[in-house]
């Protein structure tokens, strides 16, 4: 039996190959069906309580079910999928940054992706609130992208260090933040109520008219990231050795920052500012699978599929009847899990 840690995958009729950690089939596996437990045990729940089998039965259409299909299939499967497609679009971006930041306590909302997509969805909301939310993922986008060209053209100093990335993205949160805030105290009280409810992160009332805008961009950019997990791994390891194995360091950074916009920038559009999914997600996989990113990004989107949908889960059911957006629950636990991380790394 082959002692290595590693194993090598080679796709055929694609020029690409993976090293992963040997652990990482098993880790996947696990949290893929924690996900899909999750998600079932989601549905389940509510003022009309459906059985998890059924639940199941309903989801694969089989015989008999037909009398939870309305319940199942347009108020809650909906709603639990985009829990999942949020935590996979934000923990997928927060690998990303801290890989190209070298940084273990960047992540979207830190550096200021996240607010540059708030503000934008904010003042669309504010503003233009007639305007249809199929457009709020291109706003969010919109607002992300121009946060995230700011910090890469203010960080530029004969190349763009890691270090200047995330000082000029804490710098340009705080002011769009300020920005957004704002506008909310000077909207009409209708457009700032549901601004406010956006902004604290929530997936109540998502429907399929929010999902599958965000699976769209989820399916366009998480397979390119992983495709650029080897460049990610050789910028993580500095620019020069980046620049020795042959990787156009500036290029294949901005790609890189793209894809964190796109995910980043979509899963806010459709669920509001769901804090520290992109801090943990990717700081839980690395324990379970190691740095290398090809094991670790599909290990931390599945992580942070699993820590959405739980926070949304707990949330509707702590203080049930009344439900707590799964944005407070996550910043909860992911507040203290920040300040552990600074301590850690200050040591």
């Amino acid at each position: 039996m082959s002692t290595k840690p590693w194993l090598s995958i080679r796709p055929h009729r694609l020029p690409l190959s993976f090293r992963i950690d040997r652990r990482t089939p098993i880790v996947l596996a696990a949290l893929a069906l924690m996900a899909l437990l999750s998600l079932v045990f989601n549905v389940s729940q509510g003022d009309y309580p459906v059985p998890p089998l059924e639940v199941a039965k309903t989801i694969l259409g089989m015989p008999g079910s037909s009398d939870y299909a309305f319940v199942v299939h347009t108020l809650r499967l909906p709603r639990a999928l985009v829990a999942l497609l949020v935590g996979m679009g934000l923990a997928v971006a927060g690998a990303i940054l801290q890989g190209i930041t070298r940084n273990p306590l960047a992540a979207p909302e830190i550096i200021g992706i996240n607010s540059g997509a708030s503000l934008v969805a904010v003042a669309m909301i504010v503003l233009l609130p007639g305007i249809s939310t199929a457009w709020l993922p291109l706003a969010a986008f919109a607002g992300g992208l121009g946060a995230a060209i700011a910090i890469y053209l203010l960080a530029w100093n004969q190349g763009s260090s890691p270090i200047r990335l995330i000082l000029v993205g804490i710098g340009l949160t705080a002011l769009t933040t300020a920005l957004t805030n704002l506008m909310v105290t000077f909207g009409e009280i209708n457009a700032v109520s549901q601004a406010l409810v956006w902004l604290t992160g929530s997936v109540y009332g998502r429907s399929w008219e929010h999902l599958w805008p965000l699976l769209s961009w989820l399916l366009v950019f998480l397979p390119l990231t992983l495709v650029l997990a080897r460049d990610l791994d050789a910028l993580h390891l500095g620019d020069s050795l980046a620049q020795g194995l042959g990787s156009r360091v500036e290029w294949t950074r901005s790609l890189l920052l793209l894809c964190a916009v796109a995910l980043a920038g979509a899963s806010v559009a459709t669920a509001g500012t769901v804090g520290f999914v992109g801090l943990m997600a990717p700081h839980l996989a690395r324990q379970l699978v190691g740095p290398s990113h090809a094991g670790l990004l599909p290990t931390a989107a599945l992580m942070g599929a699993c820590i959405v949908e739980l926070a949304d889960l707990v949330g509707r059911l702590l203080f049930a009847p009344i439900e707590l957006p799964c944005g407070v629950i996550t910043a909860v636990v992911g507040a203290p899990y920040f300040l552990w991380l600074l301590y850690r790394s200050g040591r």
